[in-house]
């Protein structure tokens, strides 16, 4: 299976080189394409063109959705995998074959994702505690990662056709997403929800979303939790969950648009 796996970069050059290796140790080794959405200092990404072979797109900082949908047009036509995977991500060297071969033996399944463990680049290595393990709505409506916080030993999940996975790493079957060329993500989305949406598109089209724990990376989320959040990331969150909720509808709108105007005008 032929693979192309697209980075999104925005002043990464803290995490950049260890996906990029990560990448580059793939046994099945995919078309690599980087897209710089607005970084100040562009200087690392010319460093780290000498050391990989990526195709780099360069534009303004458009946000992650857009950034993503940018690169699109110079997937090669073979592709048969499209992976999505954000440049805090590492993964061990078979992620890439078990993705495909798992893709290969399950026709209906148009994403493919697994376990995201946490990961400190600062010391380099994992947290040992679980990012995501799928992304789910709770009863009220409002969405989350699954076991997000929790020990990695404390859970140990099967593998399950799920609502929605995180964007941070998204194996997806190249077929399923053409329908939507070359908006792959819903491009109103800056950042943030814009996976979940992606998720419940392909849902609705008849595809299905599996989580599999055969499948194991680490992401070094930027962020722990709100308080860790710059105002405008805030904003920016609670305007995409109003945006997901008016595509999809569900009760904890309420909520988001509440969220919305406490980070517009006071300190949540």
């Amino acid at each position: 299976m032929t693979v192309t796996a697209v980075v999104v970069s925005h002043d990464s050059a803290f995490v950049l080189p260890r996906c990029l290796a990560s990448l580059a140790r793939q046994s099945l080794a995919p078309n690599l394409i980087v897209v710089d959405s607005g970084s100040h200092d562009k200087d690392y990404l010319r460093k780290l063109a000498a050391d990989y072979a990526f195709t780099l797109i360069e534009s303004e900082n458009i946000g992650f959705a857009r950034a993503n949908n940018l690169a699109m047009r110079h997937v090669p036509n073979k592709t048969e995998m499209l992976v999505f995977i954000n440049p805090d991500v590492v993964m061990p060297p078979d992620y890439l074959a078990k993705a495909a071969r798992i893709l290969a033996a399950r026709p209906a399944c148009a994403v493919v994702a697994g376990v995201l463990e946490g990961f400190d680049f600062a010391q380099g290595k994992p947290t040992g505690r679980y990012d995501s393990t799928g992304v789910f709505r709770a009863w009220y409506g409002r969405w989350h990662d699954r076991d997000q916080g929790r020990e990695t030993a404390s859970a140990q999940r099967q593998a399950e056709v799920v609502p929605a996975l995180c964007g941070a790493l998204l194996c997806c079957r190249w077929q399923a997403l053409r329908p939507f060329y070359p908006d792959i993500f819903a491009p109103e989305f800056f950042l943030y929800k814009e996976d979940i949406e992606f998720c419940l598109r392909l849902r609705e089209s008849g595809w299905n979303i599996l989580f599999t724990p055969e499948l194991h990376a680490f992401h070094g989320r930027g962020w722990r939790g709100r308080a860790a959040m710059a105002k405008a990331l805030r904003l920016t969150a609670a305007r995409s969950e109003i945006l997901l909720y008016r595509r999809h509808p569900s009760p904890y709108m309420f909520w988001a648009v509440l969220k919305y105007l406490a980070a517009r005008w006071g300190n949540f």
